[in-house]
């Protein structure tokens, strides 16, 4: 590792990445001013989440939360609505945590060095460094997929990245060779590098700014880089879901669980596939024991919603329906009219089955 650096004009290196970030940096709502709170919130939302995506996002959740008593004495709905449609959830779950803290035991400052910013929750090496570093100025590694592809390549590391342990190389790596007059600027760098040019597959080696200093490039080894294995295979779930109306045109909605995948979000009743029962009986039957709620379904259903989550795949097949009793309104189940229902935080794929069963309503 150590004499792949060695190969490295390093202080050219800085120079030529510098000057490229500089000139060709994009203009992103995050970097208008260096607030260690607006970093923070947009390196959260940018994890798992391309550029694009979290941009209107990132706008909506700092006009609601612009500051960190904002966000700190904020009620979890709220927060969980603003961040409706990023997904993993746990993150805004963690940031809201994490905040209240520097609230109440920073003073509303988020703590500038690596012993205290790390025992925030949801905060780890990466998060703490991409803070330090381009908030404060610190020269701290933030290494995340774009910057261990692009050390990679420059390094001719070739570590397995799919390994946490690898992390340590690259981390390594970037303290030797970061700018510390400029570390803000030199993270961002590698940063967008990584997702402009030295991409995944098809890296644009001829637009590179430092291609004269990757040892990838001048081996021709460039598309064999970074070394990745594949995850496990995904898991399938089929799911059957339900509309159900009631006699006053109410809609019923379910709360998750607190704890688990899309804690605390709300969702249309939902129950897993047999293949011993048809799905309108399963549904009448779950409906029956777990609520005690008589329903009419329709005869067919009405759309039919894939999800594709990191570590699993639901499929969920959409009925509509009328509750035929009268429902007894618990915590986690509550009737809402259609305008009411706007104001709850619910899953991608309740949202996209909200609008296919509107969409159904309008054409009959």
């Amino acid at each position: 590792m150590s004499s792949n650096i060695e190969h490295l004009n390093i202080m050219q290196f800085q120079n030529d990445l510098l000057h490229w970030f500089t000139n060709e940096q994009r203009d992103l709502p995050w970097r208008k001013d260096q607030d260690p709170y607006k970093v923070w919130v947009s390196e959260i939302m940018l994890q798992q989440t391309r550029v694009d995506t979290v941009i209107p996002y990132f706008n909506r959740f700092i006009e609601n939360f612009p500051t960190i008593k904002k966000l700190a004495e904020a009620d979890e709905e709220s927060v969980l609505k603003a961040w409706e449609g990023l997904g993993y959830y746990s993150r805004v779950r963690n940031l809201q945590a994490a905040v209240r803290e520097v609230h109440e035991s920073y003073g509303g400052v988020v703590p500038n060095t690596p012993e205290e910013i790390k025992k925030l929750k949801g905060v780890g090496p990466y998060t703490a460094g991409a803070i330090l570093s381009i908030a404060y100025g610190v020269p701290e590694p933030a290494v995340d997929g774009n910057v261990m592809r692009v050390l990679s390549r420059i390094l001719l590391i070739w570590e397995d990245i799919a390994k946490a342990s690898s992390r340590k190389v690259f981390e390594e790596a970037v303290r030797t060779i970061i700018s510390h007059d400029n570390p803000s600027y030199f993270n961002q760098a590698l940063m967008e590098l990584g997702a402009l040019i030295c991409t995944p597959t098809s890296p644009s080696c001829l637009l590179c700014p430092v291609r004269e200093h990757c040892q990838a490039f001048h081996e021709g080894v460039q598309d064999q880089l970074p070394v990745k294995t594949k995850k496990k295979s995904t898991r399938h779930v089929e799911l059957i879901a339900a509309v159900l109306k009631d006699h006053d045109g109410r809609f019923l909605i379910h709360k998750r669980p607190e704890q688990g995948l899309l804690a605390n979000l709300w969702e249309f009743p939902t129950v897993e596939k047999s293949k011993l029962l048809k799905p309108k009986d399963i549904l009448r039957d779950f409906l029956r024991h777990e609520y005690d709620l008589h329903i009419q379904l329709d005869k067919t259903s009405f759309t039919s919603i894939p999800h594709v989550f990191s570590h699993l795949t639901w499929d969920i097949e959409a009925y509509s329906g009328t509750i035929e009793n009268e429902v007894k309104e618990e915590g986690n189940m509550k009737l809402v009219t259609t305008e009411e229902l706007t104001n709850y935080a619910f899953p991608v794929s309740y949202q996209k089955m909200w609008k296919a069963y509107l969409e159904s309503v309008k054409d009959n």
